[in-house]
């Protein structure tokens, strides 16, 4: 794999995420006519996950969790536990646990832009390899 493509991947599928986040709460949790169809008797069997997800929010389960692994990401400086710091948080933020989804996604970020950046080669101070020094402003 690339480098190029080792930096976008995580960002990509944390944007999936986020559209996996809004695709739950616009399509399944939100539209009235969903909500008509499961709370009359024998809904489909797909209910019991909506409702399942909607008491995941009334309980704030989604912004325990996203917060757990922001401060496992804090400690343990893994790529891993920062996308999952991030991924947690952004899902939290668009199911309705704003305080805790924006604080993870936040911890999450900023540790996966640390790890990516101390893999990178370092950078010189001098300009096109030629020994030049940069002139003060």
């Amino acid at each position: 794999m690339t480098r190029t493509l080792r930096l976008v991947v995580p960002w990509f599928t944390l944007a999936l995420v986020a559209l996996a986040a809004s695709a739950v709460r616009y399509g399944v949790i939100e539209p009235p006519a969903v909500a008509h169809l499961c709370t009359a008797g024998g809904g489909p069997g797909w209910c019991a996950w909506r409702e399942w997800a909607v008491l995941g929010f009334l309980s704030y389960t989604y912004g325990y969790a996203a917060l757990t692994v922001a401060f496992i990401a804090l400690f343990w400086r893994h790529p891993l536990a920062a996308w999952l710091a991030a991924a947690l948080g952004v899902a939290a933020l668009v199911l309705y646990c704003f305080e805790a989804g924006a604080f993870a996604l936040l911890v999450g970020a900023l540790r996966l832009l640390r790890v990516q950046a101390d893999g990178l080669p370092p950078r010189g101070q001098y300009r096109h390899g030629e020994r030049e020094i940069q002139p003060q402003p």
